[in-house]
């Protein structure tokens, strides 16, 4: 019965809560602490300070924190499980109408609309990622890694997972001197 009342507490929240982890928080508090008693508002108020803290998101890293001291391990799989739940079934819902009339003119416009919509905002953050890298790593640094990516990439058509996790590794080597 547990296991039920954890993946209750999370997905209703998570279905009513519009807008994200934040916007569910109070909804999260109110099966919590007050429909199940499984916290002080205190207690929650830790909890919620230790989630804002780590990096990712909030409601999940509650869940996943609420949902093993209620149940364990299974009892957190069950929580982060029901925390994504009504994202995950809204996203195969749509996908599947989507996938229904993907033959149909006004689909096929909105997907052409999108794809300069997307570009753009990918340019943007690439040239935020640039303008970054200037200010912290200087003129020289950036015009290397650029230069390098860009080689890597596309001459030697290596994996972008790889030229991320070799830019990573030359930020903490350059780092430390």
């Amino acid at each position: 019965m547990i296991y039920w009342q954890i993946f209750m507490a999370f997905f209703i929240p998570g279905i009513l809560g519009y807008g994200g982890g934040p916007a569910s928080i109070p909804l999260v508090e109110k099966e919590v602490v007050d429909r199940y008693g499984w916290m002080t508002t205190q207690e929650f108020g830790e909890v919620l300070a230790l989630g804002n803290a780590l990096p990712g998101p909030v409601a999940t890293k509650m869940a996943g924190y609420i949902g093993y001291t209620e149940g364990g391990i299974l009892g957190s799989a069950v929580a982060l499980f029901a925390s994504v739940a009504p994202s995950l079934i809204l996203m195969i819902g749509l996908m599947v109408t989507l996938l229904k009339y993907k033959d149909s003119p006004k689909v096929k416009n909105i997907t052409k609309m999108i794809r300069p919509v997307i570009a753009v905002l990918l340019g943007a953050m690439a040239l935020q990622f640039f303008v970054t890298s200037y200010e912290t790593s200087g003129t020289i640094q950036t015009i290397l890694l650029i230069v390098i990516s860009y080689w890597l990439l596309e001459i030697r058509k290596m994996h972008p997972a790889y030229v991320i996790l070799m830019a990573l590794a030359y930020g903490a080597l350059t780092g430390f001197f």
